[in-house]
């Protein structure tokens, strides 16, 4: 990969553990990933010599009283992607979030691997809601099929269409446990939604009613 394809990522937290933690995890677990600025402060992410850059993963919590909209817009228009990351999930404030343009949202809890999903789905455009959030955001919202991100369909695609997990894993250049995670998103989105999918015949008969597989793909193993 060159240089040119490698998405160049900025982090700020104010939590410095986590900062630090979170910045030599994606150097050794993204290799598509250059992460270039890593600073606890807003003034610092603005005034950084490699800003601006393709995506930034910004703390929602930072304590500095700028409006997390104005940060958004900012960024919005230097063509800098945004996914917001929080230690909760008030449903309001992340519909206001997505409204003023973050691409991504994630509870600080999240698997880490789904952290650099949302990384790579904002560089290309995608939007990314944690599965804890995308609950909170449609509860109550049942009758209809769940809204899926494009990777998530891709999985539900592979898995319902008989691929073991590893082999979805490996199509897709994901880990086994991302796709676990995804996988499992899938299913809770689902449940939601009221349906069942907790089988993979189950999961392969939702995937062919929604569009996401043709009822003709032959499963190759359940």
């Amino acid at each position: 990969m060159t240089s040119s394809d490698r998405i160049r990522l900025a982090l700020v937290d104010d939590h410095k553990m986590l900062l630090g933690a979170l910045t030599e995890w994606i150097r050794s677990a993204a290799s598509d990933i250059d992460m270039v600025v890593a600073v606890p402060t807003w003034p610092e992410l603005t005034v950084h010599p490699e800003f601006p850059v393709d995506v930034v993963l910004l703390d929602l919590d930072l304590k500095d009283n700028i409006p997390i909209s104005l940060k958004i817009n900012t960024l919005k228009t230097m063509g800098v992607k945004v996914v917001l990351m929080s230690t909760y999930s008030e449903p309001n404030v992340v519909r206001e979030a997505l409204a003023a343009g973050a691409l991504g949202y994630l509870v600080k809890s999240e698997d880490a691997g789904m952290i650099v999903e949302a990384i790579r789905a904002a560089a290309e455009g995608e939007p990314f809601v944690s599965a804890e959030l995308d609950l909170a955001l449609n509860a109550g919202e049942v009758g209809g099929s769940p809204k899926l991100s494009a990777q998530e369909r891709r999985v539900m695609a592979l898995y319902g269409g008989g691929e073991p997990v590893k082999a979805v894993a490996f199509q897709l250049s994901i880990s086994e446990e991302t796709a676990k995670s995804y996988l499992k998103r899938i299913r809770e989105k689902y449940r939601v939604a009221g349906f069942d999918v907790g089988t993979k015949v189950a999961l392969r008969k939702r995937a062919i009613e929604d569009g996401i597989l043709v009822e003709g793909d032959t499963p190759r193993s359940f």
